[in-house]
């Protein structure tokens, strides 16, 4: 019926509503319409007939496009460390797909080749990544076609691109050692996280592993600043306590440390969903987007920046620093509804935590 009065509205209103109804669609695009919320088949090329008020549209690009993962830090099997970055040439084979599954589309593959880039040269030695450039390229090809392929889109070619070696190889480096080395705070991640979290928290976090690889040097992570006395934590740690703080407790630690340079440094709000063990579910917010700050029960008087959905064992770990938000978000303990940029800033509220 909503149809049919709109095809008659546009009838009486002819020729002024075609001006507005009718689209032409070159030969390397698709139009997607969504007509009261329904997806159609693909439109084009030629000329596309759109109603007006009932159908939403959007153009798909089906030629080659390219886009660059930037360089970023990654430490080789051998020890080196390097500046390495990818050119990546893609196309979309289904319009329909690239629209449905995903948001950003370059955006999410960029991701996907640094993350499948990352964790392929960091099982490599510096020499094998030299000499075989082209071969990992063409592995990276295909680890990436497996993953997008399900969002309509396929990668033509990977061309990785060394920027610089940032550290030589060590040579006696052997057995266990030759992994990837332990980075300051982020003991608890694998090695390709960790390469991760040195690329988005790179003014913060360096790679370690300047010593000269004896066994004693993996439990000599944690130190004390001799010239400045360690602080009391808010927090115990969850090795000096037997039990954790609740979500509750958990809340009253958050409202101590709030203050107008953390509001600085954060600038957004958070609604916290946290599923307990029992399966009820618990609203808390977070408000680090003016004055000095507010926390307690229930939603935020504003829309939030961000929606954050995170089981209590999981919260806990990540007040107490056993989680790290980047390592929670990649592995799927935690759910983010907004920016994730947002997001992984709560890593502030942790560190005010300790």
């Amino acid at each position: 019926i909503i149809t049919s009065l709109v095809f008659l509205l546009m009838i009486v209103t002819f020729p002024i509503s075609g001006w507005f109804a009718l689209k032409i669609v070159p030969a390397y695009e698709r139009m997607i319409i969504f007509r009261l919320g329904r997806i159609r088949a693909p439109q084009g090329p030629g000329m596309v007939l759109l109603l007006p008020f009932i159908d939403h549209w959007q153009r798909v690009d089906l030629r080659t496009r390219a886009f660059n993962v930037p360089p970023c830090k990654l430490t080789s099997k051998d020890g080196a460390v390097i500046s390495m970055g990818a050119d990546v040439q893609f196309r979309v084979w289904d319009p329909v797909l690239s629209v449905m599954m995903v948001k950003d589309l370059i955006t999410a593959t960029r991701m996907t080749a640094q993350n499948a880039m990352t964790k392929t040269l960091v099982k490599k030695s510096l020499r094998e990544i030299q000499v075989e450039k082209l071969r990992i390229g063409e592995q990276l090809l295909l680890e990436i076609n497996d993953m997008t392929k399900s969002w309509g889109l396929e990668v033509d070619r990977v061309e990785l691109s060394m920027e610089a070696v940032l550290q030589p190889p060590r040579e006696n480096l052997t057995g266990p050692l030759a992994t990837v080395p332990p980075m300051p705070r982020l003991e608890g991640l694998d090695g390709t996280i960790q390469q991760l979290a040195a690329h988005f928290f790179s003014n913060t976090l360096a790679l370690a592993g300047s010593g000269t690889g004896a066994p004693e040097a993996a439990d000599s992570v944690e130190m004390v600043n001799e010239v400045e006395p360690p602080t009391t934590p808010l927090l115990a740690t969850a090795s000096s306590a037997r039990r954790k703080p609740s979500a509750d407790e958990l809340l009253s630690a958050v409202e101590p440390v709030l203050s107008e340079a953390l509001v600085n440094q954060v600038g957004a709000s958070y609604q916290v969903d946290i599923t307990l063990p029992s399966g009820a579910r618990s609203t808390y917010f977070i408000d680090l987007s003016s004055g000095s700050g507010r926390a307690g029960h229930g939603v935020p008087e504003s829309s939030p920046d961000v929606v954050l959905e995170v089981a209590e064992k999981d919260l806990q770990d990540l007040f107490l620093g056993d989680l790290r938000p980047l390592s929670a978000y990649m592995s799927g303990k935690l759910q983010v509804k907004g920016d994730l940029h947002l997001a992984l800033k709560l890593e502030e509220l942790v560190k005010a935590l300790k």
